[in-house]
């Protein structure tokens, strides 16, 4: 036998066999996700992993007494010491979301979940917080895997608080994130996401990173948040090529172009857009905050990277229960501190099933708009939230869905188009 010729044969087969291979299974996996193709119809899985009392007041009213009110998860652990706070939000952590919930977002027609978490649950930088939230993350990741769902990783509250809202984890005056460690910390923390989250193994569900959820841009330096997202954006592709979400601060997305844009590649903006936080946006009909929808859009369309509205509701006002903070009151009865009265919010939150057909009407009109906007004009959506304990119908996707506000299919309409500029 001629060895030196049955060698040069294998290896004429292998290297037709490699050459016949599509080129493209040669490649680095990237995510299973065509990113500005496929559009994001999405929702939020918020008040989970961290609380907000609009969406679980119950936990807020617990453990508020007349001596100590509970305003985020900061004060919660600061009443009840890390293990009694531990033991307050595991029951929180095992009920509020179920497979079962994954099940009802993916027969809606969703294809995308965002899962805010908060950086105590991988790093103790010396707050009042408890551990235990990270495996739960792990759990609701398997649930996307399984009912087909992908997944967005959301940094929602940084140490010492990016935004000094309460979804931060810790309410404040003004933010305090860039001072002392806490930018540091908050690399720390998403790379202890991204080895996990980012890598190969976890493409075919996990789509993106957010590095940070709503910096309050007019309150922080700009540069030092830009800083920020380019060091977590060169991190993050040390592990791999998921793509990096960067939220635009509550400014134009535009303000970001040219950023990231050359050799930087999977880089996508997220835009929260919200009508009912000030209180001439307040005084505005239902009919004037769907023209404000119109007139709004072409500003997200003018970004020059993958851009998404991460976060929206079907709220014309801010009457749902704690929604401006526990206990604060709302802008349309004047309640909150610098507002004045509109209206009176019966009728205008609370349970779906309890509206009026016409504020039913009104509400669907308006999220219709919306969605016929983001649809036209950016990459998509991620609703806000997928449901609430009950009393924030607007804001309840779940209820929604059952009260036949929010479209079945997604993509039919039971008013047409209001639009008339796209």
């Amino acid at each position: 036998m001629n060895w030196k010729l049955s060698i040069t044969a294998i290896a004429a087969t292998v290297v037709s066999l490699v050459n016949a291979v599509p080129a493209h299974d040669l490649q680095p996996r990237r995510v299973a996700y065509n990113w500005g193709t496929t559009k994001v119809r999405g929702v939020n899985i918020g008040g989970w992993l961290v609380v907000e009392p609009f969406i679980t007041p119950s936990i807020f009213n617990k453990y508020s007494t007349p001596d100590f009110t509970i305003v985020d998860e900061w004060t919660l652990c600061q009443k009840l010491g890390k293990t009694g706070c531990l033991n307050a939000l595991k029951p929180h952590w095992d009920s509020f979301v179920s497979l079962a919930d994954f099940q009802k977002i993916k027969n809606a027609g969703f294809n995308v979940v965002r899962i805010p978490i908060g950086y105590w649950a991988y790093l103790d930088a010396g707050g009042t917080y408890t551990f235990g939230a990270a495996p739960y993350l792990d759990k609701a990741i398997g649930w996307a895997r399984q009912t087909g769902l992908k997944v967005v990783i959301d940094l929602h509250g940084a140490p010492k608080s990016q935004n000094g809202f309460d979804h931060s984890g810790h309410k404040l005056a003004s933010p305090q994130w860039g001072q002392g460690d806490s930018i540091a910390q908050s690399h720390k923390v998403l790379k202890t996401l991204e080895s996990k989250y980012a890598i190969p193994s976890m493409q075919d569900v996990v789509i993106a990173i957010e590095l940070l959820n709503e910096p309050y841009l007019s309150k922080l330096d700009p540069n030092m948040v830009k800083n920020f997202y380019q060091d977590g954006y060169n991190n993050l592709r040390k592990i791999s090529d998921t793509p990096a979400m960067i939220h635009d601060g509550f400014w134009d997305p535009a303000w970001l172009n040219g950023f990231l844009t050359k050799g930087a590649q999977f880089v996508i903006v997220d835009h929260h857009e919200y009508q009912i936080f000030d209180p001439n946006l307040m005084a505005m009909s239902p009919a004037q905050h769907r023209q404000q929808v119109c007139a709004a859009v072409n500003g997200y369309a003018n970004s020059d990277k993958w851009t998404i509205i991460g976060e929206w509701s079907g709220a014309l006002t801010d009457c749902a229960q704690h929604l401006n903070g526990f206990r604060a009151g709302n802008r349309y009865e004047g309640t909150f501190p610098g507002s004045w009265r509109i209206g009176s919010c019966a009728g205008k939150s609370g349970r779906v099933n309890t509206w009026t057909q016409a504020w039913k009407d009104d509400t669907r009109r308006y999220i219709e708009t919306q969605l016929d906007a983001f649809e036209a004009k950016t990459d998509g959506w991620v609703f806000w939230n997928f449901k609430t304990e009950g009393s924030a119908g607007e804001w309840d996707l779940f209820q929604l869905l059952d009260g036949g506000v929010f479209p079945q299919p997604i993509a039919s309409r039971k008013f047409g188009k209001f639009c008339t500029n796209f």
